[in-house]
């Protein structure tokens, strides 16, 4: 009971003026930029699907933060718009920031991929943060 409660004081959901649609811009362009179907994307062996490129285990994370995610069940993550909501509650439950770089590093390496497994995700918030700066042109 003590370690979920702080967990769950230790996640922010997008703070007030964080552009949250252009952090799903970068994760989706990162992850299936250069396909025809984002949405219909199948990678990891069949292991990740949609636009996002999730996971089960990272859908079933984000309906134990928001249980009206277990509504549509796993296979709707190739909807744009639900996946969306999944991301944004997978990374409002592990998130202790929304900088670019801990969201896409949470994104690609699970809850540790900011810390623990840091060095892990370099290539990929490298890919984010190319792609985050080139919004800004």
């Amino acid at each position: 009971m003590i370690a979920a409660l702080l967990a769950a004081s230790l996640t922010v959901p997008p703070p007030a003026g964080t552009d949250v649609r252009r952090i799903l811009d970068t994760l989706q362009a990162v992850e299936t930029g250069g396909e025809r179907d984002p949405d219909a994307a199948i990678g990891d062996g069949g292991k990740a699907l949609g636009a996002f490129q999730v996971w089960r285990v990272y859908w079933v994370d984000a309906c134990e933060y928001d249980p009206s995610l277990r509504a549509r069940g796993y296979q709707a993550v190739t909807d744009r718009e639900y996946a969306e909501r999944v991301v944004i509650a997978y990374l409002s439950r592990y998130a202790r920031d929304w900088s670019i770089d801990t969201i896409a590093r949470i994104h690609n390496g699970g809850p540790a991929g900011a810390t623990k497994r840091r060095k892990a995700t370099n290539d990929y918030a490298a890919k984010a943060a190319k792609e985050w700066a080139r919004c800004d042109t």
